[in-house]
């Protein structure tokens, strides 16, 4: 792995990956919308950037990442429920497209997507979900298309995983979080993660090949649920 590529790179999770990749000696492409190019000044002589990501002209977005993935032994993709446009599809979908044909391709995304509907959830992320089909109707935020997404991630037969986080919060690095296959396993009953090492474990995942087509929900290594006792012959299920 010598060259990536993150998609999402000026946000909080993509900056944190930005300085883990960097960490690692990768070389690192970071794609981002025109306007939050300055979010990324302190990585800018280290990176290349290639602006011009838009949520209002999805369309378009397709030439944006061809330029950026080419040459990409690995991609980064945060997938979020940027409005009602099918934003989040129709990247994943250029990603999957566009890419290498042997890149690591790692998408994050939430709890709430299912790969096989083995997971078990707890009546919050039940409630976060009609919230956010409440905020729809509004054009804020469409969980949907992140599962429409997910499903052509899923469908694919690259290399990839996508990455399905927790609550996420700020502070120092805990270490690799641990993951289970399924939503529901006690050792992710915590819901907490830092987003450092939410990041982290993206990073990571780049060269794990255990990883590839699985769908890791991730927990951090030192949440209560994670260190009771028993936890550890939880991963994986």
């Amino acid at each position: 792995m010598k060259k990536i590529c993150i998609i999402g790179a000026s946000g909080k999770l993509g900056r944190y990956m930005i300085g883990h990749a960097l960490d690692r000696g990768y070389e690192v492409v970071g794609v981002c919308r025109e306007k939050s190019v300055d979010k990324l000044d302190e990585f800018k002589d280290r990176m290349t950037i290639i602006s011009g990501l838009s949520s209002k002209n999805v369309a378009g977005n397709r030439e944006i990442i061809k330029k950026a993935v080419d040459g990409c032994d690995g991609v980064l993709t945060v997938l979020v429920p940027f409005g009602v446009r099918h934003f989040s599809m129709e990247t994943a979908r250029a990603v999957l497209e566009c890419s290498e044909k042997d890149a690591r391709l790692v998408f994050s995304c939430g709890w709430h997507i299912s790969r096989d509907g083995k997971d078990v959830y707890s009546s919050k992320l039940k409630f976060q979900e009609k919230f956010f089909g409440i905020a729809k109707l509004f054009g804020i935020a469409d969980v949907k298309d992140q599962v429409k997404a997910c499903r052509l991630v899923f469908e694919s037969d690259k290399r990839w995983t996508v990455v399905r986080g927790s609550d996420l919060e700020e502070g120092e690095s805990q270490g690799l979080p641990v993951w289970s296959r399924h939503v529901g396993d006690p050792i992710l009953a915590s819901n907490i993660t830092r987003r450092i090492d939410f990041a982290l474990f993206m990073v990571a995942a780049l060269e794990n090949d255990d990883l590839i087509r699985e769908a890791p929900a991730i927990v951090s290594c030192k949440a209560p649920s994670a260190l009771e006792p028993g936890s550890k012959k939880a991963l994986k299920k």
